[in-house]
């Protein structure tokens, strides 16, 4: 593993590369740096997320996913390095069938809108989202492992699902898109 950082102004990246965990300097611009900076920006949303009022289980569920990007993140940094396990895909998989058998279904689709915890996991979907474009565009370019690729797809969908749990949290609903089809069944 590379050097942990002592000093941040290191004035080393003034010319457009960047060090990689193993040394390396790349550009600040290659598809290894863009997945790398859209998980840490990921994070930092779920951190943003983690100031609103929620259960205690999902925030130590947040906290978790927030410890596995960072190992995410170690790994898009370090070329051939294995630090995301599968096992946080499967964890991500029973969390997901846990809170959504928890959820009515879907009649319609909803707006990224409710409560404002609700709105930042919608939010953290979208990054999510993202970021999952940035690691297959670095895996279209260089070998990477399967786990980071999967358990951000896993994470956006959580993430759904979790602002539903948000918006619900306070007595609250979905807030649904009003489609021609949906007005026509209510006229009717």
């Amino acid at each position: 593993m590379g050097h942990r950082l002592t000093q941040i102004a290191t004035r080393t990246g003034d010319g457009g590369t960047t060090g990689l965990g193993n040394n390396q300097r790349v550009s600040k611009n290659s598809a290894r740096v863009h997945a790398m900076g859209d998980v840490d920006e990921l994070n930092s949303h779920l951190g943003l997320l983690l100031c609103e009022d929620m259960p205690a289980e999902v925030r130590a569920l947040l906290v978790e996913i927030q410890h596995q990007l960072f190992n995410l993140g170690g790994e898009l940094s370090m070329p051939g390095f294995e630090l995301l396990k599968p096992e946080a895909v499967l964890a991500l998989d029973e969390a997901l069938e846990r809170y959504n058998a928890q959820l009515p279904r879907l009649q319609e689709f909803i707006l990224p809108a409710g409560t404002r915890a609700a709105a930042q996991a919608h939010v953290c979907r979208t990054v999510a989202r993202r970021a999952e474009r940035s690691v297959v565009a670095l895996g279209q370019e260089e070998a990477i492992h399967d786990a980071p690729r999967q358990y951000l797809n896993r994470l956006s969908d959580l993430m759904f699902v979790l602002a539903r749990v948000l918006n619900r949290m306070h007595g609250g609903d979905d807030v649904y898109w009003k489609s021609e089809r949906m007005q026509r069944a209510a006229s009717l």
